[in-house]
């Protein structure tokens, strides 16, 4: 797979975005927020990704408080998340789960050990 171009965004549809995304590099986590909603994740940078619709949304920060989790308050669906990369630049953590056509199951997907971060 290379760079595609994706819709994705809540079950209600409230919160939608297009995104271009490498399907190759995705992770799972094993952190109490990841591990709890299933999250199947890629990593953009901001300017691949384009939020269509925005609201309602809420915001969860845990941990660090460094990742602004957004999620849906009508359906409860977290389609992705802001925050900074390892070198410091503006990123958006995808939930692949979200996307619209894709199996996330079907990804060979890396496993972060986010449970001892």
């Amino acid at each position: 797979m290379a760079i595609q171009h994706y819709q994705g965004g809540c079950q209600c549809g409230a919160i939608s975005y297009e995104v271009d995304a490498d399907l190759d590099t995705t992770f799972t986590c094993n952190c109490s927020r990841c591990q709890r909603i299933g999250a199947v994740l890629t990593f953009v940078p901001t300017d691949s990704f384009r939020l269509i619709k925005d609201g309602p949304v809420t915001e969860y920060l845990f941990h660090k408080m460094i990742v602004h989790h957004r999620f849906c308050p009508t359906c409860g669906v977290e389609s992705y998340a802001l925050g900074k990369g390892p070198e410091g630049g503006e990123i958006v953590a995808i939930n692949v789960t979200c996307l619209e056509g894709v199996d996330p199951r079907a990804l060979n997907s890396r496993h972060m050990n986010g449970a001892e971060n």
